[in-house]
């Protein structure tokens, strides 16, 4: 397996780390987590500077009443889900957003797929099916885009990335991806707007295809 090269920026790692990045981000962060020993290290180590930080702050005295609240509640949520496993390419982050089902995918042209996995006022999550040789139309971005392989490896202006590698890309690059040869590339794709195509047959697609 390729080393892994491309990594979670420190930002976005922070962000997650403090539970408020959002949610379609937060997935590609946990599935290339699941990937990359170094930024689960890097994750690990801020996490555990965190607690020590913690540990040296002063206590605040509780609301009247707030303990108990607070185990009432306990008491009566419910158990939360078994985890989910990975499954092939797809690591337990991913199936989690499928639902432990294979995708479903649905053609954009020229063999290139794709599944919505959830979409909101923050964000966009999908996965993309790209069989090999084949490329994405040329596009720019109006926000941030996290990109992760899955399977495969594309390369674009911006270098190659191959299984657990992560493009961050924004509104200061336009590329155009191309599948590596060998197994098609799969990834997972998110973005908080949408894309910014240069011609004008994508342009024309996208509100159908909401990318």
């Amino acid at each position: 397996m390729t080393r892994i090269q491309h990594h979670i920026p420190d930002d976005v790692l922070d962000t997650y780390r403090t539970g408020t990045l959002p949610h379609a981000f937060a997935v590609v962060v946990a599935a290339h987590l699941s990937l990359c020993d170094e930024c689960r290290a890097r994750a690990e180590a801020q996490d555990m500077l965190g607690g020590a930080l913690l540990d040296r702050t002063e206590g605040a005295a509780l609301a009247p009443g707030a303990r108990d609240r607070l185990m009432a509640a306990l008491d009566t949520s419910p158990p939360p889900p078994p985890p989910q496993r990975g499954s092939g390419v797809f690591p337990a982050p991913v199936m989690a957003e499928l639902g432990g089902q294979p995708p479903r995918w649905r053609m954009l042209g020229g063999g290139i797929r794709q599944q919505i996995l959830t979409s909101d006022q923050d964000g966009s999550l999908r996965l993309l099916y790209i069989p090999p040789g084949k490329a994405v139309p040329e596009h720019g971005h109006r926000g941030l885009e996290l990109t992760l392989v899955l399977q495969g490896s594309f390369s674009d202006s911006e270098g190659a990335f191959h299984r657990g590698d992560v493009e961050t890309a924004h509104d200061a690059i336009d590329h155009q991806p191309v599948a590596g040869s060998g197994a098609p590339c799969i990834c997972l794709a998110a973005t908080n707007a949408p894309l910014r195509f240069q011609a004008l047959v994508p342009r024309l697609l996208q509100p159908i295809f909401r990318i």
